[in-house]
């Protein structure tokens, strides 16, 4: 056989063995079709503690939140605030006071505000709120 027809064989194996690499690859881009929507972002990231402070005439700890509503919709936020004496939890101190609050109909790009009402608090402590967990649920009355 001369050179030239092995090249010849050379060459088609070659391209062969390209089709049997890159076709699976290509169906595979061509299969998965556009990117889907990205997920939701985590509904923390909507809410913060805007003060905390005790209330004089009962001693209990009083904690200001404020939620930014999402642009996709309004909806429901069920915000779980957490109350301690540092913004580190001891390691030797069980689990931290919580409260709840929802802030039903929270319009799209709008600022709610609401208050959550913790334990009795020691006279010599300083208290720290913080927000333990959120949840939002869309639709108009966020259900």
């Amino acid at each position: 056989m001369s050179a030239l027809k092995w090249q010849g064989w050379a060459v088609g194996l070659t391209a062969l063995a390209g089709l049997l690499v890159f076709a699976p690859l290509g169906l595979y881009v061509w299969a998965s079709g556009e990117p889907g929507a990205a997920p939701p972002r985590p509904a923390v990231e909507d809410v913060r503690v805007t003060g905390c402070r005790i209330d004089p005439g009962s001693r209990r700890v009083v904690a200001t939140v404020e939620v930014s509503g999402r642009p996709e919709g309004p909806g429901a936020y069920l915000v779980t605030v957490e109350f301690r004496e540092g913004a580190t939890p001891a390691p030797t101190a069980g689990r931290a006071p919580q409260a709840l609050v929802r802030l039903p109909n929270v319009a799209p790009t709008a600022t709610e505000h609401a208050e959550a009402v913790g334990p009795i608090w020691p006279a010599t402590a300083t208290p720290w709120c913080g927000i333990a967990a959120a949840e939002f649920r869309s639709g108009p009355a966020g259900g």
